[in-house]
């Protein structure tokens, strides 16, 4: 007997669909026999607008890609110009820059549970947990103005000088969120419904997280050690300590408990880039000043540097001939971007290394045979943000 398959529209407006993802899958009764991922519903074409952008008009736009860890975003293309201009960040510079990339960790991960908890029908964490985001977001305000898109990070270091207070807010803030962390784990991990919903649901292998390139919670929810924040070093990840948290079966229980844990380790950074910056309060930071802004002092008292932060912001930074890549360990996974520049004050050409592209391809992989309920689970724990999937 032929046995046809019946096709089933998931998405894009569907809430458990993260954005606007469609998926077109190949039903035997409730079995999920393909799936079948269609994007380009978001498309804004970021890369190709980078090339019209000044180098730090371009900033904004990472921000806008994934929406949820905008400061990660910001992040990686800065580094990228300050490779191309060789410019090092100052050590305490570089200790606020962690701060805000951990703070904005967790902040990417208490969404990531919360509304996959959401989609699995727990409704409670979600409403109790985006309190914590509510403060981290008044973190971003002070130091930006903005609740969001924040824009802090320039080449070469910050925009604003962070002043104490915030890093002992900041630092009051750590110190409960750790019942907080303890509050959702304790909330899921002893419902019943929750583990069955996720326990031996959505596994992942090794060498299938291997060969799908996929990165972050993903891969280590396989028992695989990568995290680039302890093989590249960048900023001063290797004057801290921390561990990278790995899981052992690669379904999507071991991906929940890999985020909760990552919170905790976040915390730990946290307050040791904090205790580090007070130490090291009298010292004189030796950053790099070839591109930082004009002191709003000096603006007020001299018509020159009125003309230079004019000229700053209209025409930015000229950056010879050359070409580089970096890549950071985002909340999601791995993002890298590609900067080329020919002697001009704007990118010639800009190529994203988007996270959630690679996972979203392995999405059939892991769904197939699996029943249609447990595909809102498995979207859930992939943390897919449409922003950089479908730049």
């Amino acid at each position: 007997m032929n046995i046809k398959y019946f096709t089933l529209n998931f998405g894009p407006q569907h809430p458990a669909a993260h954005g606007v993802l469609r998926l077109i899958l190949f039903m035997s009764g409730e079995t999920i026999k393909y799936a079948d991922p269609h994007i380009g519903l978001l498309h804004r074409g970021t890369e190709k607008l980078l090339e019209y952008k000044t180098f730090n008009q371009g900033i904004p736009y990472f921000a806008r890609l994934d929406y949820v860890s905008t400061v990660s975003q910001e992040h990686v293309y800065c580094m990228a110009i300050e490779k191309l201009l060789n410019i090092k960040v100052g050590l305490k510079m570089s200790y606020y820059r962690m701060i805000f990339l951990e703070l904005t960790r967790i902040l990417n991960h208490i969404l990531a549970i919360t509304t996959h908890a959401l989609d699995v029908g727990a409704m409670t964490p979600f409403l109790w947990s985006f309190e914590e985001r509510e403060k981290i977001m008044e973190f971003y305000e002070r130091v930006s103005g903005a609740r969001l898109h924040t824009t802090f990070f320039r080449p070469g270091g910050i925009n604003v000088n962070v002043d104490k207070q915030l890093l002992i807010d900041i630092n009051y803030f750590n110190k409960n969120f750790k019942k907080r962390i303890n509050e959702i784990y304790n909330l899921l991990n002893y419902s019943l419904i929750w583990k069955y919903r996720l326990s031996d649901i959505g596994v992942i292998d090794k060498n299938t997280a291997l060969t799908y390139c996929m990165t972050g919670p993903l891969v280590r929810s396989t028992g695989f050690l990568w995290d680039l924040r302890k093989i590249l070093g960048y900023e001063n990840y290797r004057k801290v300590k921390f561990n990278i948290i790995t899981g052992i079966k690669g379904d999507c229980y071991d991906r929940f408990m890999v985020r909760i844990e990552e919170m905790r380790e976040s915390v730990f950074i946290i307050e040791q880039c904090i205790n580090n910056i007070f130490k090291k309060t009298n010292k004189k930071d030796k950053s790099d000043l070839k591109i930082k802004n004009n002191n709003k002092e000096n603006i007020k008292k001299s018509m020159e540097y009125v003309i230079n932060h004019f000229k700053f912001y209209s025409e930015g930074y000229f950056v010879e001939e050359e070409d580089s890549y970096i890549a950071s360990e985002t909340p999601k996974g791995e993002f890298g971007v590609h900067v080329e520049s020919a002697n001009s004050n704007k990118p010639y050409r800009v190529k994203i290394r988007s996270t959630g592209f690679y996972h979203l391809q392995a999405l059939n992989h892991i769904v197939k045979n699996s029943l249609l309920a447990d595909l809102v689970t498995i979207i859930g724990t992939l943390d897919l943000v449409f922003g950089e999937i479908d730049r």
